[in-house]
């Protein structure tokens, strides 16, 4: 796999244009060439001037669910001026329920054959709602078992799938072949509370995770922290990068 950044991590500092360049400026200086973009408003053509001259490629997004739904060729259009193959959705809208999950596919089912068709993959990121359990099966069993695994793929957040109790490498590897896109996101316990974490701080076995990602065929990992808790985000990525390129994992 490949490392990247998830922008979410540095999302206050992005939004304005000076903002936003002197981040990416800081980002690429650390040794990331791989980004995600999330959490703030972008100009698609302005960002990807930016990340060329810094030598930054944007793989993944995460959009707003009513642009994917109602602005598909305006999406598809910004993912092709930055070379971006991945479309991202943070999790599905409406009623957390069967009902309201097997409404989102039904929905959105057009605007996945539209992204198909222009070449680009739509990815599901899931937090730990989506394990919530319904007359035995749970709201993820619906997502990956009544979708289309050609038009639906998921980045998978492990942080997410600890805290709803999952086996981190299980559920990897029975998603073998619809992970191309995963988030590195560490948890620390903090006075008997789960805490997001840069990596290596938490209690992750990050051996163990990457070779699950490896061996069900994910190319890319963007690290992620939701909440650093006062301190700089800037620094929570660089910290993370440093463990895992130390580790040899990357």
């Amino acid at each position: 796999m490949k490392i990247g950044a998830q922008l979410y991590t540095v999302r206050d500092l992005c939004r304005s244009p000076e903002g936003l360049r002197s981040t990416l400026e800081r980002v690429a200086g650390m040794g990331y060439e791989f980004l995600q973009l999330s959490g703030f408003v972008f100009d698609a053509a302005e960002t990807k001037a930016l990340c060329d001259a810094l030598g930054l490629r944007v793989m993944l997004t995460h959009t707003p669910p009513n642009r994917i739904l109602n602005d598909t060729a305006a999406v598809i259009a910004e993912h092709k001026i930055m070379g971006c193959p991945y479309v991202g959705v943070g999790g599905f809208p409406g009623e957390r329920s069967p009902e309201g999950v097997r409404g989102f596919l039904r929905d959105y089912l057009p605007a996945m054959r539209t992204f198909a068709e222009a070449g680009l993959k739509f990815q599901y990121h899931n937090h730990s709602f989506e394990f919530q359990r319904f007359d035995g099966g749970s709201l993820w069993d619906i997502l990956v078992s009544e979708s289309d695994p050609a038009l639906l793929g998921f980045t998978l957040d492990v942080y997410w799938v600890q805290h709803a109790g999952k086996d981190i490498a299980d559920l990897i590897r029975s998603l073998k072949g619809r992970i191309d896109v995963c988030h590195y996101k560490d948890m620390a316990v903090v006075g008997g509370q789960q805490r997001f974490a840069a990596i290596g701080q938490g209690n992750f076995d990050w051996n163990k995770i990457t070779a699950a990602f490896e061996e069900a065929g994910a190319q890319y990992a963007f690290v992620e922290q939701d909440d650093c808790y006062g301190l700089d985000p800037l620094e929570e990525l660089e910290s993370s990068l440093r463990f895992l390129r130390g580790s040899r994992l990357f």
